[in-house]
């Protein structure tokens, strides 16, 4: 049996109760809302579905993510690397918030921010994508109901044709001069290997074999030889070594964790356009620009796609013609 009542507040409480069945109740903010949500449960419960409907508003999204990374580091699944920093920018944003108080309208803001803080539609359809798959395993893993994912609610970004972004010498001058020196170090070292964030963040001094990073966890899961330039030598010389931490780079626990650095130093330095992966890009362009052929470059670069390393070879010819013409 339901009933609905309007509370003091002028909110309307609904309660469900039925034999065998956990008592069910909840608020809403309009009589329409209440009824809608009474009938979904009560077919929920007429299909024999006897799992406690209150759990949506106990679980958050900090329960759900906190379990599933304590069994991936037991199992130590590789991709699991690739998405830990993703779930604990999750945590931060939305972590407080249960599942049923996750709304369409609160993922829309979510996202709405990302994308003011300069991060790529692509990547934020990432985070998107990464929130939808934690509150499956709510439903899943935690047996929450929900009568849909908030998810399908929203509109995710569109992603528009392939970036064409290089770097400016006076871009990279005001970069160079106006960071720090571990902000500094990591620029120089993407501008100069062309290796991806995570590349560079999980790379560790045992990787590093003379003149050449050997990476073994790769997006590819093949493993890749980046060749060093003289200033990349030159720069692994200044750098300290942490001993608890072998990492090269280990100034940033996480990629989200660097990425917060990137922006407040991009907003302090006036360059919001310019994206972190857009530094990968350029120093692809400039092994063109060297001589190197598309088979040499892919082989540096880790790239599977030829189609796609045209666009780089693009770039040259574009710049190249820009210089002549000035």
């Amino acid at each position: 049996m339901a009933s609905i009542r309007q509370t003091k507040n002028k909110s309307w409480q609904v309660i469900i109760r039925r034999l065998g069945v956990p008592t069910q109740y909840k608020t809403f903010k309009t009589k329409t809302a209440a009824v809608h949500w009474t009938h979904q449960i009560e077919h929920e419960i007429d299909k024999g579905n006897r799992v406690d409907f209150n759990l949506a508003n106990k679980v958050t999204i900090n329960d759900i993510i906190d379990d599933y990374l304590r069994q991936q580091e037991l199992t130590f699944i590789r991709d699991y690397k690739r998405e830990k920093s993703r779930l604990l920018l999750l945590k931060q944003q939305l972590g407080a918030y249960s599942l049923n108080q996750l709304t369409p309208s609160r993922i829309a803001l979510f996202r709405d921010l990302r994308l003011s803080q300069g991060l790529s539609p692509a990547t934020v359809i990432k985070d998107i994508n990464t929130l939808s798959k934690v509150i499956k395993l709510g439903q899943v893993g935690w047996g929450v109901y929900l009568p849909s994912n908030p998810i399908s609610s929203i509109q995710k970004p569109k992603v528009v044709g392939h970036r064409v972004r290089r770097l400016s010498q006076q871009e990279e001058t005001i970069l160079l001069n106006h960071s720090t020196f571990q902000m500094q170090a990591i620029l120089i070292f993407a501008i100069e290997t062309g290796m991806r964030l995570g590349e560079i963040l999980s790379l560790t001094w045992n990787d590093i074999q003379q003149d050449m990073a050997v990476l073994r966890e790769t997006k590819n899961n093949e493993i890749r030889y980046v060749p060093f330039t003289k200033k990349v030598i030159q720069l692994l010389q200044t750098l300290p070594k942490n001993i608890e931490d072998n990492r090269v780079f280990y100034f940033w626990q996480t990629v989200s964790g660097f990425q917060s650095s990137w922006q407040r130093f991009k907003r302090r330095v006036g360059l919001v356009d310019l994206r972190f992966h857009d530094l990968r890009h350029e120093a692809i362009s400039r092994l063109f620009e060297k001589g190197l052929n598309h088979m040499e470059v892919a082989s540096i670069s880790g790239h599977k796609s030829m189609q796609i390393l045209k666009r780089y070879n693009h770039y040259q010819y574009t710049y190249l013609k820009t210089l002549v013409s000035t």
